[in-house]
């Protein structure tokens, strides 16, 4: 029996969200389902985070154990021979037995892209927020170098179990041109539910004129929900997760 670490691609669209639901479609149920194909015995996979419905990730990273006979290479083919066309293992290797993609994690890296058109572009509707007018890049990036530091991100976000701490520290927050738009790229130790999504949404009304800088340092100082609003789902993508020493594990894809 040995433990695998799984770096995953999924195309979010049409999924509920990662973690097993009832009566939904999930990335965990559709991973787990092609598993037990090839005579998994676990209850559970491990994964290093929770994405929300149209959520998409190309770096997401999963663990289980499995008695396999042949190569790593084998199983990968054999897994991804029964997933879906929107998933993907897209490598795989053997790690210690107390491999945790969650708890051993240093670091993650998110994604959001939006575009400006003032029509809506099909083809890339499902991988970015379209917004119009566009937006000052320079004003994006003066809102995202608040965010860089430890803080307290409550007002950004909310921890999973109540009480849990919401101290979170980012170590890298900035905007870069993309294709008629740009690129958000947010890394941290660890996130809060939706806060991703929420940074994203305070930068935009930010640069829409529709806050001031005091606004956005008010949720840091007094904790205070300012703005209530997310980004849509679809243009985020849980890029890379990034570990210490031999526990390294991501796919590093910069192109989106």
């Amino acid at each position: 029996m040995a433990r695998y670490q799984l770096i995953l691609a999924y195309e979010g669209t049409d999924f509920a969200g990662f973690q097993r639901q009832r009566n939904a479609r999930t990335v965990q149920a559709v991973i787990e389902s092609a598993l037990r194909e090839l005579d998994w015995q676990e209850e559970s996979i491990l994964f290093a985070g929770r994405t929300d419905a149209g959520v998409h990730a190309s770096g997401q990273v999963i663990s289980f154990s499995l008695d396999w006979q042949h190569h790593e290479d084998e199983l990968l083919n054999a897994l991804n021979a029964r997933l879906p066309q929107d998933t993907v293992g897209q490598s795989i290797a053997q790690v210690e037995a107390e491999f945790h993609p969650r708890y051993d994690a240093s670091s993650r890296t998110y994604l959001y892209t939006i575009y400006h058109a003032t029509q809506v572009q099909p083809l890339r509707e499902r991988y970015a927020w379209r917004i119009w007018p566009a937006l000052d890049d320079r004003l994006l990036n003066e809102a995202a170098e608040t965010f860089v530091g430890r803080h307290d991100f409550s007002a950004f976000g909310r921890a999973m179990k109540p009480g849990a701490s919401t101290i979170r520290e980012v170590f890298t927050s900035h905007w870069t041109q993309s294709q008629n738009g740009w690129q958000y790229e947010v890394s941290a130790n660890a996130f809060l539910y939706h806060m991703v999504r929420r940074l994203v949404y305070l930068q935009v009304q930010y640069a829409k004129g529709c806050m001031n800088m005091s606004d956005l340092k008010r949720g840091f100082d007094e904790k205070e929900i300012i703005k209530p609003g997310l980004a849509p789902s679809h243009g985020l993508i849980l890029s890379r997760v990034d570990y210490k020493g031999k526990k390294q594990g991501y796919v590093d894809q910069t192109e989106n």
